[in-house]
């Protein structure tokens, strides 16, 4: 995203844009890439909700808020692209809020992997997570990127849909 500091975030965050819906993939390679043809598209605030459920010492992943929404609305999987906007959206909005904080900093990347597009970049929310007992790798000559040790050891496990 670009000149965040003119954006209303917690607008965009409570503009629903008609979802949640879904979508019927017919694409042979997309259905094969992501498991099945039924595609689910949660609104912003639904990221924010599950994002707030992690506590401190505990982390997530976008994938993880990917999953847990597709199995909770019986879909097959959640559209990847919504879904980074969505966690950057929430972050922005708790970011400009300033109190009432979503810890955005707890939702991770693939792999454990720090995100650029949050508020203050990678050098805040390894901050934050240090400050919560998280050890920060770095990784790379050039393109530098930095991960959660072990984020694995500290992955929440959301609840299960009600049937």
């Amino acid at each position: 995203m670009a000149n965040e500091e003119k954006k209303d975030f917690n607008a965009m965050l409570g503009d629903s844009k008609g979802m949640p819906k879904f979508q019927r993939v017919t694409d042979p390679k997309a259905i094969q890439k992501y498991g099945g043809e039924a595609m689910f598209f949660a609104p912003p605030l639904e990221y924010d909700r599950l994002m707030r459920l992690v506590p401190p010492g505990k982390l997530t992943t976008v994938g993880a808020l990917r999953e847990h929404l597709a199995q909770a609305n019986g879909a097959d999987f959640t559209d990847p692209i919504t879904a980074g906007i969505f966690v950057s959206i929430a972050a922005w909005a708790s970011f400009q809020r300033r109190e009432d904080e979503t810890p955005y900093w707890r939702t991770l990347k693939a792999k454990g992997e720090l995100n650029p597009k949050y508020p203050g970049g990678v050098l805040a929310q390894k901050e934050r997570l240090e400050a919560e007992g998280h050890t920060i790798l770095r990784r790379g000559k050039t393109n530098i990127r930095y991960f959660v040790q072990n984020y694995e050891d500290s992955l929440m496990d959301f609840p299960a849909p009600a049937p």
